[in-house]
Protein backbone atom coordinates (compact mmCIF):
# COMPACT_ATOMS: atom_id res chain seq x y z
CA UNK A 1 0.00 0.00 0.00
CA UNK A 2 1.60 3.30 -0.96
CA UNK A 3 0.46 6.63 1.11
CA UNK A 4 1.47 8.12 -2.06
CA UNK A 5 -1.12 6.81 -4.16
CA UNK A 6 -3.99 7.09 -1.85
CA UNK A 7 -3.14 10.39 -1.16
CA UNK A 8 -3.18 11.74 -4.94
CA UNK A 9 -7.04 9.67 -4.92
CA UNK A 10 -8.27 11.93 -2.69
CA UNK A 11 -6.48 14.80 -4.20
CA UNK A 12 -8.57 14.35 -7.76
CA UNK A 13 -11.69 14.23 -5.93
CA UNK A 14 -14.16 17.19 -6.74
CA UNK A 15 -14.14 18.30 -2.62
CA UNK A 16 -10.45 18.48 -1.65
CA UNK A 17 -10.07 16.91 1.85
CA UNK A 18 -8.60 19.46 4.64
CA UNK A 19 -4.45 18.97 5.03
CA UNK A 20 -5.21 17.29 8.35
CA UNK A 21 -6.65 14.39 7.33
CA UNK A 22 -4.55 13.72 4.05
CA UNK A 23 -1.35 13.83 6.69
CA UNK A 24 -3.50 11.50 8.99
CA UNK A 25 -3.85 9.18 6.01
CA UNK A 26 -0.51 9.25 5.10
CA UNK A 27 0.64 8.76 8.24
CA UNK A 28 -1.55 5.82 9.12
CA UNK A 29 -0.87 4.48 5.44
CA UNK A 30 2.92 4.21 6.40
CA UNK A 31 2.04 2.30 10.00
CA UNK A 32 0.16 -0.41 8.59
CA UNK A 33 2.68 -1.10 5.86
CA UNK A 34 5.41 -1.75 8.24
CA UNK A 35 2.94 -3.77 10.78
CA UNK A 36 1.24 -5.64 8.76
CA UNK A 37 3.00 -8.76 8.83
CA UNK A 38 2.21 -8.72 12.53
CA UNK A 39 -1.38 -7.60 12.19
CA UNK A 40 -2.35 -9.94 9.78
CA UNK A 41 -2.51 -13.03 12.07
CA UNK A 42 -4.85 -11.07 14.45
CA UNK A 43 -7.29 -10.34 11.44
CA UNK A 44 -7.41 -14.13 10.95
CA UNK A 45 -8.09 -14.83 14.01
CA UNK A 46 -11.07 -11.87 14.45
CA UNK A 47 -12.30 -13.04 11.03
CA UNK A 48 -12.46 -16.80 12.16
CA UNK A 49 -14.25 -15.73 15.41
CA UNK A 50 -16.61 -14.01 13.80
CA UNK A 51 -17.11 -16.90 10.97
CA UNK A 52 -17.68 -19.03 14.69
CA UNK A 53 -19.91 -16.54 15.96
CA UNK A 54 -22.07 -16.49 12.82
CA UNK A 55 -23.06 -19.98 14.41
CA UNK A 56 -25.47 -18.58 17.23
CA UNK A 57 -29.11 -18.39 16.27
CA UNK A 58 -32.70 -17.80 18.28
CA UNK A 59 -35.47 -19.75 18.27
CA UNK A 60 -38.42 -17.96 19.17
CA UNK A 61 -41.65 -19.20 21.09
CA UNK A 62 -44.06 -21.14 18.90
CA UNK A 63 -41.14 -21.97 15.81
CA UNK A 64 -39.04 -24.81 15.76
CA UNK A 65 -35.93 -25.01 13.91
CA UNK A 66 -34.61 -27.56 11.90
CA UNK A 67 -31.04 -27.91 10.86
CA UNK A 68 -29.67 -29.10 8.09
CA UNK A 69 -25.77 -30.60 7.32
CA UNK A 70 -24.82 -30.27 3.81
CA UNK A 71 -28.66 -30.08 2.78
CA UNK A 72 -29.83 -33.28 5.34
CA UNK A 73 -31.74 -32.55 7.79
CA UNK A 74 -30.05 -33.95 11.22
CA UNK A 75 -31.29 -32.29 14.47
CA UNK A 76 -34.17 -30.24 15.75
CA UNK A 77 -34.06 -27.23 17.90
CA UNK A 78 -36.66 -25.92 20.24
CA UNK A 79 -37.06 -22.38 21.46
CA UNK A 80 -34.28 -20.45 23.10
CA UNK A 81 -30.50 -19.70 22.12
CA UNK A 82 -29.06 -22.19 19.85
CA UNK A 83 -26.03 -23.05 17.86
CA UNK A 84 -25.25 -25.03 14.68
CA UNK A 85 -21.80 -24.75 12.36
CA UNK A 86 -21.63 -21.59 10.42
CA UNK A 87 -21.79 -21.42 6.98
CA UNK A 88 -21.17 -23.85 4.39
CA UNK A 89 -21.51 -26.70 6.66
CA UNK A 90 -24.80 -26.00 8.21
CA UNK A 91 -28.12 -24.37 7.87
CA UNK A 92 -30.77 -24.29 9.95
CA UNK A 93 -34.81 -23.31 8.74
CA UNK A 94 -37.21 -21.28 11.77
CA UNK A 95 -41.12 -22.97 11.49
CA UNK A 96 -43.44 -21.76 13.51
CA UNK A 97 -45.37 -24.51 14.49
CA UNK A 98 -48.68 -22.68 16.56
CA UNK A 99 -49.56 -20.04 13.60
CA UNK A 100 -52.80 -20.49 12.63
CA UNK A 101 -52.73 -20.05 8.51
CA UNK A 102 -55.00 -19.79 6.16
CA UNK A 103 -56.00 -20.49 2.92
CA UNK A 104 -58.76 -19.23 0.85
CA UNK A 105 -60.90 -20.96 -2.20
CA UNK A 106 -63.41 -18.66 -4.37
CA UNK A 107 -62.43 -15.27 -3.24
CA UNK A 108 -59.11 -13.06 -2.46
CA UNK A 109 -59.88 -10.91 0.08
CA UNK A 110 -62.88 -8.81 -1.38
CA UNK A 111 -62.37 -10.13 -4.94
CA UNK A 112 -64.14 -13.13 -6.16
CA UNK A 113 -62.22 -15.59 -8.38
CA UNK A 114 -64.94 -17.54 -10.18
CA UNK A 115 -62.73 -20.27 -11.69
CA UNK A 116 -62.63 -21.73 -8.27
CA UNK A 117 -65.83 -20.77 -7.15
CA UNK A 118 -68.33 -22.35 -9.79
CA UNK A 119 -69.13 -25.55 -8.91
CA UNK A 120 -71.74 -27.96 -10.09
CA UNK A 121 -74.26 -29.59 -7.50
CA UNK A 122 -75.28 -33.69 -7.40
CA UNK A 123 -78.93 -31.98 -8.68
CA UNK A 124 -77.07 -30.33 -11.44
CA UNK A 125 -77.46 -27.02 -10.27
CA UNK A 126 -74.91 -24.12 -10.69
CA UNK A 127 -73.45 -22.38 -7.04
CA UNK A 128 -70.97 -20.39 -6.32
CA UNK A 129 -69.36 -21.40 -3.28
CA UNK A 130 -66.53 -20.08 -1.23
CA UNK A 131 -64.80 -21.65 1.49
CA UNK A 132 -61.90 -20.79 4.11
CA UNK A 133 -59.52 -23.38 5.90
CA UNK A 134 -57.78 -22.96 8.73
CA UNK A 135 -54.60 -25.15 9.58
CA UNK A 136 -51.37 -25.33 10.99
CA UNK A 137 -47.63 -27.18 10.65
CA UNK A 138 -47.48 -30.20 12.48
CA UNK A 139 -44.08 -31.83 11.13
CA UNK A 140 -41.78 -28.82 10.03
CA UNK A 141 -39.53 -31.74 8.22
CA UNK A 142 -42.66 -33.05 6.12
CA UNK A 143 -43.03 -28.93 5.43
CA UNK A 144 -40.12 -28.36 4.34
CA UNK A 145 -38.91 -31.11 2.41
CA UNK A 146 -41.71 -33.34 0.82
CA UNK A 147 -43.86 -30.77 -1.30
CA UNK A 148 -42.56 -28.17 -3.34
CA UNK A 149 -44.87 -25.65 -1.96
CA UNK A 150 -47.17 -27.03 0.51
CA UNK A 151 -49.70 -23.95 0.57
CA UNK A 152 -50.18 -24.64 -3.18
CA UNK A 153 -50.87 -28.15 -2.80
CA UNK A 154 -53.61 -27.23 -0.12
CA UNK A 155 -55.12 -24.57 -2.26
CA UNK A 156 -55.16 -27.36 -4.90
CA UNK A 157 -56.69 -30.15 -2.18
CA UNK A 158 -59.14 -27.78 -0.63
CA UNK A 159 -60.65 -27.02 -3.95
CA UNK A 160 -61.37 -30.19 -5.19
CA UNK A 161 -62.74 -31.58 -1.66
CA UNK A 162 -64.85 -28.53 -1.82
CA UNK A 163 -65.91 -29.40 -5.66
CA UNK A 164 -66.18 -33.66 -4.69
CA UNK A 165 -68.61 -32.92 -1.29
CA UNK A 166 -70.51 -30.11 -3.13
CA UNK A 167 -71.35 -32.68 -6.20
CA UNK A 168 -72.13 -35.30 -4.07
CA UNK A 169 -75.45 -33.19 -2.21
CA UNK A 170 -78.64 -31.04 -3.74
CA UNK A 171 -78.18 -26.79 -3.81
CA UNK A 172 -80.70 -26.87 -1.37
CA UNK A 173 -78.78 -28.90 1.15
CA UNK A 174 -75.25 -26.58 0.37
CA UNK A 175 -77.02 -23.57 0.51
CA UNK A 176 -79.18 -24.52 3.62
CA UNK A 177 -80.06 -27.80 4.83
CA UNK A 178 -76.67 -29.08 5.05
CA UNK A 179 -74.06 -26.67 5.48
CA UNK A 180 -72.25 -28.15 8.20
CA UNK A 181 -71.95 -31.31 6.67
CA UNK A 182 -70.36 -29.55 3.63
CA UNK A 183 -67.43 -28.34 6.03
CA UNK A 184 -67.43 -31.82 7.84
CA UNK A 185 -66.92 -33.49 4.87
CA UNK A 186 -64.86 -31.21 3.13
CA UNK A 187 -62.29 -31.04 6.41
CA UNK A 188 -61.94 -34.63 6.37
CA UNK A 189 -61.31 -34.79 2.61
CA UNK A 190 -58.41 -32.33 2.64
CA UNK A 191 -56.89 -33.69 5.77
CA UNK A 192 -57.21 -37.16 3.86
CA UNK A 193 -55.36 -35.46 0.75
CA UNK A 194 -52.47 -34.04 2.72
CA UNK A 195 -51.71 -36.79 4.65
CA UNK A 196 -51.77 -39.04 1.71
CA UNK A 197 -49.04 -35.74 0.47
CA UNK A 198 -46.85 -36.12 3.81
CA UNK A 199 -47.36 -32.28 3.89
CA UNK A 200 -47.26 -32.37 7.41
CA UNK A 201 -50.41 -29.68 7.45
CA UNK A 202 -53.41 -30.27 10.46
CA UNK A 203 -56.50 -28.85 9.35
CA UNK A 204 -57.89 -26.85 12.18
CA UNK A 205 -60.84 -25.60 10.54
CA UNK A 206 -62.92 -25.21 7.81
CA UNK A 207 -65.73 -22.38 6.94
CA UNK A 208 -68.02 -22.07 4.25
CA UNK A 209 -68.17 -18.66 3.76
CA UNK A 210 -70.95 -18.49 1.55
CA UNK A 211 -73.09 -20.62 -0.91
CA UNK A 212 -75.22 -19.35 -3.40
CA UNK A 213 -76.44 -19.44 -6.72
CA UNK A 214 -75.01 -17.25 -9.93
CA UNK A 215 -75.65 -13.73 -10.24
CA UNK A 216 -77.97 -14.10 -13.22
CA UNK A 217 -80.52 -16.13 -11.08
CA UNK A 218 -79.90 -15.18 -7.83
CA UNK A 219 -82.90 -13.16 -6.88
CA UNK A 220 -85.47 -15.84 -8.37
CA UNK A 221 -83.72 -18.43 -6.10
CA UNK A 222 -83.68 -16.12 -2.99
CA UNK A 223 -87.29 -15.49 -3.59
CA UNK A 224 -88.16 -19.57 -3.41
CA UNK A 225 -85.76 -19.66 -0.51
CA UNK A 226 -87.98 -17.09 1.32
CA UNK A 227 -91.08 -19.05 0.12
CA UNK A 228 -90.05 -21.85 1.59
CA UNK A 229 -89.00 -20.15 4.72
CA UNK A 230 -92.97 -18.94 5.16
CA UNK A 231 -93.81 -22.33 4.22
CA UNK A 232 -91.74 -23.89 7.25
CA UNK A 233 -93.32 -20.49 9.37
CA UNK A 234 -96.69 -21.60 8.49
CA UNK A 235 -95.94 -25.50 9.70
CA UNK A 236 -94.22 -24.48 12.54
CA UNK A 237 -97.12 -22.33 13.54
CA UNK A 238 -99.68 -24.61 12.85
CA UNK A 239 -97.56 -27.10 14.77
CA UNK A 240 -97.61 -24.40 18.00
CA UNK A 241 -101.49 -24.32 17.32
CA UNK A 242 -101.91 -27.84 17.38
CA UNK A 243 -99.79 -28.32 20.51
CA UNK A 244 -101.72 -26.07 22.26
CA UNK A 245 -105.13 -27.16 21.57
CA UNK A 246 -104.86 -30.71 21.54
CA UNK A 247 -103.43 -31.01 25.18
CA UNK A 248 -106.56 -28.27 26.10
CA UNK A 249 -109.11 -30.88 24.27
CA UNK A 250 -107.76 -33.69 25.90
CA UNK A 251 -108.24 -32.33 29.17
CA UNK A 252 -111.39 -31.38 28.21
CA UNK A 253 -112.34 -35.03 27.20
CA UNK A 254 -110.29 -36.27 30.35
CA UNK A 255 -112.87 -33.83 32.57
CA UNK A 256 -116.15 -35.13 30.35
CA UNK A 257 -115.07 -39.28 30.88
CA UNK A 258 -114.56 -38.20 34.79
CA UNK A 259 -118.19 -36.25 35.00
CA UNK A 260 -119.63 -39.15 33.51
CA UNK A 261 -117.96 -41.82 35.73
CA UNK A 262 -119.06 -39.72 38.25
CA UNK A 263 -122.58 -39.08 37.25
CA UNK A 264 -122.48 -43.13 36.40
CA UNK A 265 -121.44 -44.20 40.07
CA UNK A 266 -124.00 -41.82 41.93
CA UNK A 267 -126.90 -42.88 39.46
CA UNK A 268 -125.72 -46.45 39.73
CA UNK A 269 -125.67 -46.22 43.68
CA UNK A 270 -129.05 -44.24 43.69
CA UNK A 271 -130.33 -47.38 42.07
CA UNK A 272 -128.85 -49.46 44.07
CA UNK A 273 -130.42 -47.62 47.26
CA UNK A 274 -134.28 -47.42 45.67
CA UNK A 275 -133.92 -51.33 45.41
CA UNK A 276 -132.56 -51.84 48.81
CA UNK A 277 -135.46 -49.43 50.09
CA UNK A 278 -138.24 -51.34 47.40
CA UNK A 279 -136.86 -54.86 49.23
CA UNK A 280 -136.83 -53.61 52.54
CA UNK A 281 -140.81 -52.55 51.85
CA UNK A 282 -141.71 -55.60 50.23
CA UNK A 283 -140.33 -57.76 53.16
CA UNK A 284 -142.44 -55.40 55.49
CA UNK A 285 -145.26 -55.75 52.97
CA UNK A 286 -145.40 -59.56 53.09
CA UNK A 287 -145.24 -59.50 56.64
CA UNK A 288 -148.75 -57.08 57.26
CA UNK A 289 -150.21 -55.93 53.66
CA UNK A 290 -152.89 -54.27 54.84
CA UNK A 291 -150.80 -51.81 57.13
CA UNK A 292 -147.82 -51.84 55.00
CA UNK A 293 -150.47 -50.17 52.54
CA UNK A 294 -152.21 -47.84 54.58
CA UNK A 295 -148.74 -46.76 55.43
CA UNK A 296 -147.35 -46.46 51.93
CA UNK A 297 -150.63 -44.92 50.92
CA UNK A 298 -150.75 -42.42 54.12
CA UNK A 299 -146.91 -41.13 53.29
CA UNK A 300 -147.70 -40.89 49.98
CA UNK A 301 -150.66 -38.28 50.86
CA UNK A 302 -148.42 -36.35 53.21
CA UNK A 303 -145.78 -35.95 50.29
CA UNK A 304 -148.01 -34.97 48.34
CA UNK A 305 -150.26 -32.36 49.92
CA UNK A 306 -147.49 -30.60 52.12
CA UNK A 307 -147.49 -27.92 50.10
CA UNK A 308 -151.35 -27.60 48.82
CA UNK A 309 -153.39 -24.79 50.67
CA UNK A 310 -156.37 -25.09 48.64
CA UNK A 311 -158.68 -28.35 48.12
CA UNK A 312 -161.43 -29.16 45.97
CA UNK A 313 -163.97 -31.78 47.67
CA UNK A 314 -167.26 -32.97 46.33
CA UNK A 315 -170.49 -31.99 47.31
CA UNK A 316 -171.97 -34.79 49.72
CA UNK A 317 -168.34 -34.54 51.10
CA UNK A 318 -168.50 -31.24 51.53
CA UNK A 319 -171.75 -31.68 54.13
CA UNK A 320 -170.39 -33.82 56.15
CA UNK A 321 -166.47 -32.42 56.81
CA UNK A 322 -166.09 -29.89 59.09
CA UNK A 323 -164.60 -26.92 56.69
CA UNK A 324 -160.71 -26.87 57.14
CA UNK A 325 -160.62 -23.07 55.79
CA UNK A 326 -161.91 -20.18 57.17
CA UNK A 327 -164.87 -18.41 56.39
CA UNK A 328 -164.30 -15.75 53.72
CA UNK A 329 -164.70 -12.10 55.09
CA UNK A 330 -168.61 -11.02 55.01
CA UNK A 331 -169.55 -14.68 56.29
CA UNK A 332 -169.28 -16.54 53.19
CA UNK A 333 -168.65 -20.03 53.22
CA UNK A 334 -166.40 -20.96 50.34
CA UNK A 335 -168.18 -24.48 50.35
CA UNK A 336 -171.19 -22.94 50.35
CA UNK A 337 -171.49 -19.56 47.70
CA UNK A 338 -175.18 -19.17 47.79
CA UNK A 339 -174.68 -18.26 51.66
CA UNK A 340 -176.59 -21.07 53.19
CA UNK A 341 -175.98 -21.99 56.99
CA UNK A 342 -173.16 -23.84 57.86
CA UNK A 343 -173.81 -27.73 58.41
CA UNK A 344 -173.63 -28.92 61.35
CA UNK A 345 -170.39 -30.47 62.77
CA UNK A 346 -170.37 -34.24 61.89
CA UNK A 347 -170.39 -36.17 65.11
Amino acid sequence: MNPEKIAMSYRHDEQQLPPQLLEFLEKAGRWIEQNLSRLLPFLVIGALLLWLASGVYTVNPGHKGVVRTFGKETARTEPGLNYRYPWPFQRVDIVSVEEIRRVEVGFRGAHRVAEEALMLTGDENIVEAQIVVQYRVADPSKYLFRLRDPDGALLAATEVALRSTVGSMTIDQVMIEERAKVQGDARLFIQRLMDDYESGLVITEVKLQAADPPDQVRDAFHDVVRAREDKEKLINQARGYMADIVPKARGEAQKLLREAEGYKEQRVLLAQGEAARFLSVLAEYEKAREVTRDRLHLETVEKVLTDIDKFVVGGEVGHRLLPLLPLAPGGTDPFNPRGAAAPAPVK
